[in-house]
């Protein structure tokens, strides 16, 4: 037995098989930029950075050393208990880069699901409401609360009763829903769906926060229609209800810019963050405006790690990164190759491949058999994957029926690299192109 056998045999004997695996037989031993070393030495090209975690690249020197750093001269104390500068500072940048009004206040957490539950508290404890309004297809963590707020019933399965008060509408996938509109007609209709739920499903009065994704991560990369978004804030504006954006997959670069939000050219009143602020320690936050963070009652918000001294150094040193590098420009880069090859492909086996999409690097392909939205392809998925794990290329699926292959590269790969992983992923789709379409068309 290998040493990936044997690692992978030892975690699944000690393991709860609740925890998911992606790649059965992937293990890291350690890595480097766009770079996973396995326990046998092998390379593999890391197209999921960690699910999204590892923008500024793995091993990142800036980053180690700032870890390095820190852990030698404050590990922990508690923000309850003392202030100490990491914390401070990293909220002051985050203000800086994410100002919601006139006045933005800051709180760190430890997760994105942490980061959430955390915003519809203050949303609530802000407005006196106790409704959310969420969408399909989102993710927004597995704690309990988060959990209900997220729509994909295979993470929830015999994990209920769940919490009330949260009710759900439609993505605004144009590509799914869109019906033959045109975008335009397609937006306002989903605006109508909206104001008409405010009448019929829940008071606005009784609404403390919608939550979106603006571009959908578990989900499948689905980007909601920029318009769509800004009339979200108007409606949420108009009837005293909190816009929590949900910016913890899509943040820091990911889209091409430092918040997918600003693509459309609005701010939310609250936002949540997490994955590649840390530089691959665990640290998220919570960003609002600052009469509406203070809403919050003394007590009432909290927790032992949260703002840990050595994260926030990691954090402080990843954001860094990302502005000396230059990530924003390269993830626009890195799409745009992306998006040309996956294009192609589409021209090439468009019995397959359903749609290409994405914003920035937070590029997404769709197998569907001929096209159809109804008839999700994930065999081929599956298929694809496998192969490109065989050929030394790590990537991961996306969306309800795990039919769709998303990139969350560490945005420091390099263009060799990334030629390399998408000349396998071309060559396995191809095979299964040929392998697999004719027997679903029978």
């Amino acid at each position: 037995m290998g040493k990936n056998s044997e690692l992978s045999a030892r975690r699944k004997k000690i393991t709860p098989r609740g925890i998911g695996c992606f790649h059965e037989l992937a293990t890291a031993d350690h890595a480097a930029g766009s770079a996973i070393i396995d326990a046998e030495g092998r390379e593999l090209i890391d197209l999921i950075g960690g699910i999204g975690v590892m923008n500024v690249g793995h091993s990142n020197a800036a980053v180690v050393n700032a870890i390095r750093e820190q852990a030698g001269k404050l590990q922990h104390t508690c923000i309850h208990v003392a202030t100490y500068e990491p914390y401070v500072a990293l909220c002051e940048k985050l203000a800086a880069l994410f100002p919601h009004g006139e006045a933005t206040k800051v709180m760190l957490v430890n997760t994105g699901a942490e980061a959430v539950e955390n915003a519809v508290k203050i949303a609530r404890q802000a407005t006196g409401r106790g409704s959310v309004i969420a969408f399909t297809e989102a993710f927004h963590g597995r704690t309990m609360l988060a959990l209900t707020l997220t729509s994909k019933v295979g993470y929830k399965r015999h994990c209920g009763p769940f919490a009330g008060g949260v009710f759900r509408l439609p993505y605004p996938s144009f590509y799914r829903y869109g019906d033959g509109l045109s975008q335009d007609a397609f937006v306002d209709r989903e605006l109508a769906r909206l104001r008409q739920a405010l009448l019929n499903m829940v008071p606005a009065d009784e609404v403390a926060a919608v939550i979106i994704e603006p571009v959908q991560g578990e989900g499948g990369f689905v980007d909601a229609p920029l318009d769509y978004l800004r009339g979200l804030r108007e409606i949420c504006s108009e009837h005293g209800i909190m816009l929590i954006v949900d910016e913890v997959q899509s943040g820091f670069c990911r889209t091409g810019k430092w918040a997918a939000y600003q693509h459309a050219g609005i701010t939310p009143d609250l936002s949540t963050w997490a994955k590649s602020m840390g530089g691959g320690l665990p640290i998220s936050a919570i960003i609002g405006r600052a009469e509406v963070m203070d809403a919050a009652l003394p007590g009432t918000l909290g927790g032992t790690y949260g703002g840990n001294p050595i994260a926030c150094a990691a954090a402080l040193a990843a954001i860094d990164e990302m502005k000396r590098l230059g990530l924003n420009e390269r993830a626009q880069s890195l799409g745009r190759q992306i998006r040309e090859r996956f294009t192609a492909l589409q021209k090439r086996c468009p019995e397959i491949v359903g749609d290409v999409r994405g914003v920035g690097c937070m590029m997404a392909m769709e197998f569907l058999y001929e096209g159809d939205v109804n008839r999700p392809a994930s065999e081929v998925t599956s298929a694809v994957l496998r192969g490109c794990f065989e050929k030394g290329v790590l990537a991961l699926n996306a969306g309800t029926h795990s039919n769709i292959i998303r990139i969350l590269c560490p945005l420091v790969i390099t263009d060799e690299q990334l030629d390399r992983a998408l000349t396998t992923i071309e060559s396995e789709v191809l095979k299964a192109a040929q392998s697999l379409a004719p027997a679903a068309r029978s």
